[in-house]
């Protein structure tokens, strides 16, 4: 078979047991990993031929519901190539809102520290970095392994002079003040129904929070007035369906709401926050 006919068979693979909807595209960024080319120049400009017991191992990974950022290694974020592993969450464009939040509400004032509590890979702090070129940023994170992969991906996009890491948990961090925090807390209920590509291959440590979802907001909330400027901002994702419950938890912890953002879905998925 020519390459672009292994592509269409192994959509076809991908469609009988998966969401059709993203077969095609999984077919082809899979056929350009393992060409070691873009997508665009497979489509443009396929290669004569194609391994095709290497690609139908990828086809069966994929069908398994093996996340296709674990199975190429790495997921973009920002527009920014970001290295992902089973020890972190994979990059979710539903998290671009805390930046664009994090832009509107930092509109004209400087922003020289930032701080992302559980960085995992490092994307938010690494998107932040990239947003304000002046900053020095800290991730931290109680996995070493995570803290590994963040480490590894800020000497990969060249910014490993501004972005230290921490192995640790929220609470140990030292009182200081940033101007931007930036957390993607652990939000999913216990028993929550998830699809086996998240459950058996993300960190469960990274994606649930009690028995209401809750948990890690009633432990980061607190630490926010301790770690923020006075002029600085907290911008925080939530799951769908969060935001009054976390909005009355900062309200008891003495902080102000000052903005949200909608995702693609329409759900407020950052909340900021300042401090009273």
């Amino acid at each position: 078979m020519t390459v672009p006919q292994q592509v269409a068979e192994g959509a076809r693979r991908l469609a009988a047991g998966r969401d059709p909807t993203t077969a095609r595209l999984d077919a082809e960024l899979l056929a350009a990993h393992l060409a070691g080319i873009s997508r665009d120049r497979l489509l443009l400009d396929p290669p004569p031929a194609m391994d095709q017991a290497a690609y139908d191992a990828l086809i069966a990974r994929r069908a398994a519901a093996e996340p296709l950022a674990h199975i190429v290694g790495e997921a973009e974020f920002w527009s920014l190539p970001i290295r992902v592993s089973r020890h972190v969450l994979t990059p979710r464009p539903d998290s671009e809102t805390l930046i664009e939040l994090a832009l509107e509400l930092r509109g004209g004032r400087s922003t020289r520290t930032i701080v992302d509590y559980g960085t995992g890979s490092g994307c938010l702090l690494l998107a932040g970095l990239a947003e304000f070129p002046a900053a020095e940023g800290l991730g931290i994170d109680r996995s070493a392994a995570a803290i590994r992969v963040a480490s590894e991906n800020a000497a990969l996009l060249g910014v490993e002079g501004r972005a230290a890491f921490l192995i640790g948990d929220w609470a140990a961090l030292e009182a200081g003040k940033f101007d931007l925090l930036l957390c993607n807390p652990p939000y999913i209920e216990e028993n929550a129904e998830l699809g086996p590509g998240v459950r058996d291959y993300e960190p469960a440590g990274a994606l649930f929070a009690g028995a209401d979802g809750l948990a890690a907001y009633r432990v980061v909330l607190p630490l926010l007035r301790r770690h923020l400027a006075p002029d600085g901002h907290a911008v925080v994702e939530i799951g769908a369906g969060q935001q009054a419950q976390v909005t009355q938890l900062a309200a008891r912890a003495g902080l102000e709401p000052v903005g949200a953002r909608r995702d693609l879905g329409g759900h407020v998925r950052a909340l900021g926050f300042s401090v009273r």
